[in-house]
């Protein structure tokens, strides 16, 4: 039954406008940013996903990058060690070190850097 009452006249569908209201890449990158512990980190680590990103580039710069698929860049990154995917003694050290970390997940992976970056 619609709104006035009348069962012939469907109601009126509510829809926000098309288009207007999409997050940019930085907004959509910004919801999935946070400060966490190493046990978040662990299992995108143990499934390969997790990436390490050095102290000296901003986190959510590298994530645009990677979302934007520009491998150039990244390839540049990966060859001067400033991304890097963590080995098993990265991970034993950050097991014991009580280390926060921000994180941003840009699927399919899970950037990390130390928390207290300068970056």
């Amino acid at each position: 039954m619609s709104q006035n009452g009348s069962p012939d006249r469907p109601e009126p569908l509510q829809y926000a406008v098309a288009g207007g209201d999409e997050p940019t890449t930085a907004e959509a990158l910004e919801k999935y940013t946070g400060t966490v512990a190493w046990d978040y980190l662990k299992p995108h680590f143990e499934s390969g996903v997790l990436l390490y990103v050095d102290g000296s580039l901003d986190l959510a710069e590298v994530g645009a990058v990677i979302a934007a698929d520009a491998t150039v860049k990244v390839e540049a990154w990966l060859k001067a060690g400033d991304l890097l995917k963590p080995g098993t003694l990265h991970a034993e050290h950050w097991e014991s070190s009580g280390e926060s970390f921000a994180a941003l997940v840009v699927s399919p992976f899970v950037l990390m850097q130390p928390a207290n970056s300068d970056g």
